[in-house]
């Protein structure tokens, strides 16, 4: 009798640790299963939701194949539980193990929106409603709108955020990446305005913003930032107009089809430093802090002229007659590209 009760205790043990084992076996395929997904897809999960209710999820999106024995994974994973809030992006290489950890140990799937130097608020709008996983709040908001959502005491936006890669998560606003571009420009502007050069003709830190706007429309050459500065410190200082294309342009909107004519120069705009003097009333583009830098720290020189070589720079001159020289030379190749 007992040995039939030895075997029989045996028997339920062998049976209990082969169901055990089968168990373990079907959670493991479970777990590592492959997604079901052909290239890098977004998942975004709200606040609140459990761990099996995210398993059900993936199984109602045909990501992964669902299992009776899912409902375990809890208990044999509890490491996997802790979901976040927020969106990330798996990828399809993965398991669903693999991507339950990215989805309770990764970051957010991040964004980037680049904004090129030279560029004005119009295209940064633009770019703006473009921009996937952005929420758009201010699609329909007017600059003076959009100044007074930023708390900026200005109608007009141009100039006062700074160009570059700005990175966002999903859930962001496009006036949460103004904001921080906002507060960027202010802090790179502050910096170098605290150690500007020393007799520069510009009175405030708006006035430095306004001229780096203008030598960032005039040359994209890096090197040659401080000395296109120097030619409209020098023209400042000696009360000579600026007399720049760049302006000329801003200040004819739509109008401008991609030609300045004669005319064009000669029409007065509040922009158009061929009729001005001094700077125009507010910055003409977005800038970069090299232009910035540039602005407050110019090339000691003599210039006061400046055109195109046609290689891609500028001829720099000190008088009306090398400058027409320069002109010409240009001219000349110019034609002879034709």
């Amino acid at each position: 009798m007992l040995k039939k009760i030895i075997t029989l205790c045996v028997l339920l043990v062998v049976l209990a640790g082969g169901g055990l084992f089968y168990v373990w076996n079907q959670l493991t395929s479970y777990m590592n299963q492959p997604l079901q997904i052909e290239e890098p897809t977004l998942i975004t999960i709200k606040p609140g939701t459990s761990f099996n209710s995210l398993l059900r999820r993936l199984e109602n999106n045909d990501w992964v194949q669902p299992s009776e024995f899912s409902r375990l994974a809890s208990r044999a994973h509890p490491e996997l539980t802790k979901v976040k809030a927020g969106t990330f992006e798996i990828g399809p290489n993965l398991t669903l193990q693999q991507a339950l950890v990215s989805l309770v140990n990764g970051s957010q799937a991040e964004f980037s929106i680049t904004f090129v130097e030279g560029s004005t608020f119009k295209e940064w709008r633009g770019q703006f409603d473009r921009a996937p996983h952005l929420v758009h709040s201010t699609k329909d908001m007017s600059e003076a709108e959009i100044a007074q959502a930023l708390n900026i005491d200005r109608e007009k936006l141009e100039g006062l955020f700074l160009a570059e890669t700005y990175r966002y998560t999903v859930g962001m606003s496009d006036l949460d990446v103004m904001r921080r571009a906002h507060n960027q420009l202010n802090k790179v502007l502050n910096e170098y305005w605290a150690k500007r050069q020393d007799n520069l003709p510009l009175k405030t830190a708006y006035q430095a913003l306004t001229l780096a706007s203008i030598i960032e429309k005039e040359t994209a050459v890096p090197e040659e930032r401080p000395l296109v500065s120097s030619v409209f410190v020098n023209r400042l200082k000696i009360g000579m107009r600026l007399q720049t294309d760049p302006t000329v342009i801003y200040g004819m909107g739509d109008k401008y089809q991609g030609n300045i004519r004669k005319r064009d120069l000669q029409r007065p705009t509040p922009y158009n430093t061929y009729t001005i003097y001094g700077l125009t009333p507010t910055p003409i583009a977005m800038v970069g802090e090299e232009a910035i830098a540039a602005a407050v720290n110019p090339d000691d020189s003599k210039y006061l002229y400046f055109v195109a070589s046609g290689h891609g720079g500028h001829v720099f001159s000190k008088n009306l007659r090398d400058h027409n020289r320069a002109v010409q030379a240009y001219l000349r190749k110019l034609r002879a590209r034709k």
